[in-house]
């Protein structure tokens, strides 16, 4: 009995602390449920902590501003779809695998119904909160679009590509793989894209980026080159 009782005393007491990258996907995790629900404006920091089981002493201490809570959004956002992409990965593969590829991850980032939301807060929000546009730049634009110029690069050092500006084949590629999509979804005229129609435009995308869409036959008919 009395080992019993020793046996209680020992189970009680401060429950096990968490270890801060768990406290802080706990709380980023909570802010995205708060951004979904009320916007960026009316999100509160003490409901986020409250959500997330912490004091806003903590809160504050990892996430200074509500910025810095929507910069991780975003942050962990890309490192669930587009972020994995290993340049090793990608190096064994062929030039239209690897564009493949890359499409596809970038699709399945910017198509998302989450994207979609944050995106269309980020447009409705940012004349308030100007801090939004930038952070939206920084962690969602560009850093996605250094990833797919540092593979183009790649394939014109290899000769596998002919670009006279990355930047800007870059820019074309994220245009024609997300914009018309993205557009009628957060106008609400159509619904997001499945994962399977994803896979499709992004090979769809591929094929005429690096093919053309002239016909060939047309072409040899014509002595137009191609």
């Amino acid at each position: 009995m009395k080992q019993s009782s020793e046996r209680t005393e020992k189970c009680r007491g401060r429950p096990p602390v968490r270890p801060p990258s768990e406290t802080k996907r706990v709380i980023v995790a909570a802010a995205a449920e708060q951004f979904r629900q009320d916007g960026y404006a009316s999100a509160s920091v003490a409901r986020i902590a409250r959500s997330a089981g912490v004091s806003t002493k903590t809160l504050y201490r990892l996430f200074p501003a509500k910025s810095d809570l929507f910069a991780e959004v975003i942050s962990q956002q890309i490192g669930r779809y587009f972020l994995p992409l290993e340049e090793r990965e990608l190096a064994r593969m062929s030039t239209r695998e690897g564009l493949e590829h890359l499409l596809t991850a970038y699709g399945r980032l910017t198509l998302s119904e989450e994207t979609i939301f944050m995106t269309r807060l980020v447009l409705a929000e940012s004349d308030r909160f100007p801090e939004l546009a930038a952070v939206f730049y920084e962690q969602a634009v560009r850093r996605t679009s250094a990833t797919i110029e540092a593979w183009l690069a790649r394939q014109v050092a290899a000769e596998t590509l002919q670009l006279d500006n990355v930047p800007e084949a870059a820019g074309i590629l994220r245009g024609m793989m997300a914009m018309e999509p993205q557009r009628a979804a957060m106008l609400g005229c159509a619904p997001a894209l499945s994962e399977e129609d994803v896979a499709d435009r992004a090979r769809r995308c591929t094929r005429i980026f690096l093919d053309g869409s002239v016909s060939r036959t047309r072409a040899r008919s014509s002595g137009l080159p191609f």
